[in-house]
């Protein structure tokens, strides 16, 4: 016997609904389990190198006067020859592999996980940079090149773009590198336009990036036990499923089980 039962929020309203046998739900088609465990540990860790990289190099622009020299030398290089450049092209580019996902599984092309699954590290991706970088931006008070306020650094949309490329080549990286390369064009193509429009410094959109790439792939690291833990019933046990849910416009929770 499996039973379904739907919990909206914020009311807690439920509904239940029995049926036979029949009917049940293959919960094991429906979310596939994330298969990057067969990687060895340390393989798992050595993609944290290049981002903490990213992420150090920035913040010791704080401290290094080279490296902030770094920043000022591209800076008046950008405003010398464009000087009157603008564009908001940035605010939609960063989105672009995020898109870019959703698009191609609805043309047919699979990545790695489900829809269910892919939502969910989306969503946990981008928790993790705005909870790493929410307090960083007013503690630093990096002035921003046009002066317009304290929130230079790290930069939020290289950050948001970054961790949206990651987010495509981890789900398509197994049918081919060009989907980590296209992702990674943009978002460095969005970074690069931050300083272009005289918004952030070069050490700026380099911490930012760092942020947004070590974001998802920490999700993608930890999401399978915090799956398994919180979705998967034991082999031999009732099986027991809970989801999002979104139903006659409110958000809710689904919860099914087979006995």
């Amino acid at each position: 016997m499996s039973c379904i039962l739907f919990l909206s929020l914020p009311f807690g309203i439920a509904s239940a609904q029995v049926r036979p046998d029949t009917a049940k739900i293959d919960t094991a088609r429906s979310l596939t389990v994330l298969p990057d465990s067969v990687k060895p540990l340390k393989s798992k860790f050595r993609a944290f190198i290049v981002p903490a990289a990213f992420i150090s190099y920035g913040a010791l622009s704080f401290a290094l006067p080279p490296i902030r020299q770094v920043d000022h030398s591209i800076h008046n290089e950008m405003t010398q020859h464009y000087p009157n450049f603008r564009s908001t092209i940035d605010n939609y580019l960063q989105f672009a592999p995020t898109v870019g996902v959703y698009a191609l599984n609805f043309a047919g092309v699979q990545g790695k996980n489900t829809f269910i699954d892919r939502t969910i590290l989306l969503v946990m991706s981008e928790a993790i940079f705005y909870a790493a970088t929410a307090g960083l931006k007013a503690a630093t008070g990096r002035l921003r090149p046009d002066g317009s306020n304290r929130y230079s650094w790290p930069s939020g949309h290289a950050g948001n773009a970054f961790t949206s490329a990651e987010f495509m080549a981890q789900e398509f990286s197994g049918r081919s590198p060009w989907y980590g390369v296209m992702a990674y064009s943009f978002a460095t193509t969005t970074a690069v336009m931050r300083i272009y429009n005289d918004k952030h410094w070069f050490s700026d959109i380099i911490a930012g990036a760092g942020f947004g790439i070590i974001a998802t792939k920490t999700a993608y690291y930890i999401y399978p036990a915090i799956r398994k833990k919180l979705f998967r019933a034991k082999e031999g046990k009732n099986k027991a499923l809970l989801l999002p849910s979104f139903r006659y416009g409110t958000p809710g929770i689904l919860f099914t089980a087979t006995f």
